[in-house]
């Protein structure tokens, strides 16, 4: 309890200015103080009024005494005996002095033989606590003041009582006596004490209640400090701590909740406000890595969307020089194809050479149709809509592709209507739509396998279309791949082996001729991309 209060004590002290406990202390040690001096001082003036009146009960008993003493000795006129008996009773401990004098004031008897034959001063007790102004009026006082407490000069207190000596019978009545029946005081008899015995029982017992005070106030100081401590002073620091704790940072502190008084809710708001903080703290770190996430994610696109516009214009430069070389090798193919003509004019149809020429002829005939188809598939033309048979397109442009390397380990099967499916449309649109899908599916086969061209007519929702579906022996696509397949740049091939545009420019194309693209696929077992056209 020591430790604990002197710990208390040192922490109140330290921040005395700013502590509310500090506060509380004082202003209860003050209270304290004040009620305890006025219950001390009550106590004690209680104790004196207590103790005189027990004083004056006994010095009343005393001045019977003193007349019971005397009373023999008035009777029979023995002045003698009178005097010898008050100088006897003076003896006793205590007595300072006793006197007899009569309603005028004049001493008969005194335990101080000098006082004998004077009269009793006017401002003394003996005529002021009967007369309420004896200089002016002899007017007696209703209610005689017939005792008084003065300090003797060596400071002991002494009680002086006056009692008043009534006539009776035995005096009024006797033949030696002149005092008349109706005359009803005789005399009065005046008695000095010493109370130095009770001042002495005073001062012990102020000095005991003074103790006891100091006692009690140093018990209820002890207490009233270790209860506002535990009560207040504890709680608001852990409230402090955990405040401070908050601000620096740390939220995941919580202030113990010890009580359910104003102080405890305090302490619970405290902890949910810090939960609530935590909570914010988290969401926003949550939203950091996420936005870093989103961040990285998009920092990554535009990456490859920046290679694929690089590889774009490689693509397009390469398409400008491949564009070039076809107008160079044109004019050569020609003159080889002339010439090839007349040498066959001149030649026997049934010879060998007939034969040779004839490859020859047919081969640069090739050629430069290869030639031609790929310089008008190069070269952006103005677009023109008109009828499209789809059928035959798609044979042109397979027979375009059947003999690039791409396409050399690959079967392509073309399955098309009897019938011509007549569409509106740009041919070299339609030309750029089936060559990304076959170099789409080329790509996924890493241009090995089987790809099965198809076309039918179709009805949906009372219109009618052409339907073209692409399927590949591919690996298939992923289903989280399947929402992103038709975005821009997007493309599940290492860069550089692919630009992402293919698929992306088909539906572009497809959408704006009225069409649209279905996309069938299950993983391991290849994929069919269905291209819907409406039909005139």
């Amino acid at each position: 309890m020591v430790s604990l209060y002197n710990k208390a004590m040192k922490n109140i002290l330290r921040r005395a200015a700013r502590s509310i406990t500090a506060k509380l202390i004082a202003a209860v040690c003050l209270l304290m103080i004040a009620g305890s001096l006025i219950f001390w001082y009550a106590i004690l003036y209680k104790q004196e009024k207590d103790i005189m009146s027990i004083a004056v009960k006994y010095g009343i008993s005393f001045i019977d005494f003193v007349k019971e003493s005397t009373r023999y000795g008035m009777l029979t006129r023995h002045r003698s005996d009178i005097q010898q008996t008050l100088e006897d009773i003076s003896l006793a401990e205590g007595v300072e002095r006793v006197r007899i004098f009569d309603h005028t004031g004049k001493i008969f008897y005194s335990t101080d033989s000098e006082d004998i034959g004077n009269s009793v001063k006017k401002s003394s007790l003996t005529c002021n606590g009967c007369h309420s102004d004896i200089e002016k009026s002899s007017e007696l006082l209703k209610k005689p003041k017939k005792w008084d407490n003065y300090k003797k000069p060596d400071g002991v207190t002494a009680l002086k009582l006056v009692e008043p000596i009534y006539n009776e019978p035995a005096c009024y009545a006797a033949d030696c006596h002149a005092h008349k029946e109706e005359q009803n005081i005789l005399g009065f008899v005046e008695a000095d004490t010493s109370l130095a015995l009770l001042d002495e029982a005073m001062l012990k017992q102020t000095l005991a209640a003074a103790a006891y005070v100091v006692v009690f106030f140093l018990m209820l100081s002890v207490s009233i400090v270790v209860i506002l401590w535990k009560i207040v002073s504890k709680p608001v620091g852990e409230l402090t701590y955990g405040i401070k704790k908050a601000a620096a940072g740390d939220l995941d502190y919580s202030v113990p909740v010890t009580s359910r008084d104003e102080i405890g809710l305090l302490a619970a708001s405290l902890n949910s406000m810090i939960k609530d903080l935590r909570a914010a703290r988290d969401q926003k770190n949550t939203w950091r890595q996420t936005l870093e996430a989103e961040v990285s994610k998009k920092t990554e696109e535009i990456e490859k969307t920046h290679c694929g516009f690089l590889q774009t214009e490689k693509l397009a430069s390469l398409g400008r020089m491949a564009s070039g070389i076809a107008n160079e090798l044109s004019s050569p193919l020609q003159e080889v194809l002339s010439s090839a003509h007349s040498m066959k004019k001149r030649l026997p149809s049934d010879s060998p050479e007939a034969e040779d020429v004839d490859v020859i002829i047919e081969q640069t005939t090739r050629a430069e149709k290869i030639i031609s188809n790929f310089h008008d598939f190069t070269n952006a033309k103005p677009s023109e809509k008109g009828d499209v048979d789809i059928c035959g397109l798609l044979n042109r442009t397979v027979f375009i592709i059947k003999n690039q390397k791409k396409f050399r380990n690959i079967k392509i099967n073309i399955l098309t209507e009897e019938i011509p499916l007549i569409t509106c449309g740009d041919p070299s649109q339609f030309q750029q739509v089936f060559l990304n899908m076959l170099v789409n599916a080329a790509d996924a086969m890493n241009e090995t396998g089987e790809i099965t061209v198809e076309t039918r007519k179709i009805t949906e929702d009372e219109r009618s279309y052409v339907e073209i579906n692409f399927t590949d022996t591919g690996p298939g696509i992923k289903a989280e791949d399947m929402p992103r397949i038709f975005e821009p740049f997007f493309t599940t091939k290492s860069t550089g082996e692919n630009t992402g545009l293919g698929l992306s420019v088909s539906h572009g194309i497809v959408k704006h001729l009225g069409g649209y693209i279905k996309v069938l696929s299950e993983v391991g077992k290849g994929a069919t991309f269905s291209v819907r056209l409406p039909l005139t």
